[in-house]
């Protein structure tokens, strides 16, 4: 059993990584869906490959943070039955959950979604909409993604049967620690601070 926590330690190792730079994913696809409408409506002129390159971004950081919002404990739960259960059966309900459907559900997706990806990676595939992008690499985000949630959904089982046997504390417990949301604020905040020292530097004294 320890080789697997330390295993288990290693995917949110992983996973809590990826939570971290995701982030900036979704802040690219922003800003470019903020510029685009700008140009659109100043310029009266677009480009499918802006439009194309932030849903990209938008799929990457959904399929590729699904591990990390697993680990957080943030997915969504229908508990109205479960939350007036004990803890330990609390427990079960989650080890079934992971071994009876997360688990075959994220095996299927790689099945068919791994040879899905190589062929468009072979054949080049474009977009069909004029000026588009090629799209095998919003194809690979596919297997990537369910690559995380399942060993994210591994790690957990892990967690939860050492739980049971006393090994280790609730792993369902919430834990006080930084967002990716206020990661991402303070590392706009440290540019931020870093560019305006530096302009300070270059600026010639009067």
């Amino acid at each position: 059993m320890q080789a697997l926590l330390k295993f288990s330690r290693g995917v949110d190792w992983i996973n809590t990584q990826v939570g971290k730079y995701v982030i900036w994913l979704i802040l690219g696809s922003t800003v470019i869906s903020a510029v685009n409408a700008v140009v659109r409506k100043v310029f009266n002129t677009s480009s499918n490959a802006f439009l194309e390159v932030q849903w990209y971004l938008f799929a990457a950081s959904f399929l590729l943070a699904a591990g990390y919002t697993l680990l957080q404990g943030e997915h969504v739960k229908v508990d109205v039955l479960s939350s007036r259960l004990s803890k330990r059966k609390q427990i079960w309900i989650d080890i079934f959950g992971f071994a009876c459907f997360l688990t075959p559900m994220s095996l299927a997706v790689l099945w068919l979604g791994v040879p899905f990806f190589w062929q468009a990676f072979q054949t080049g595939e474009m977009s069909s909409n004029a000026g588009g992008l090629i799209r095998w690499p919003v194809y690979l985000m596919m297997p990537l993604g369910f690559g995380l949630l399942l060993l994210q959904g591994w790690s957990e089982l892990i967690k939860r049967i050492a739980f049971l046997q006393g090994l280790i504390e609730d792993p369902t417990a919430k834990k006080m620690e930084k967002t990716a949301e206020e990661d991402l604020a303070e590392a706009i905040r440290n540019l931020a601070e870093a560019s305006k020292g530096n302009s300070k530097k270059n600026t010639p004294d009067a």
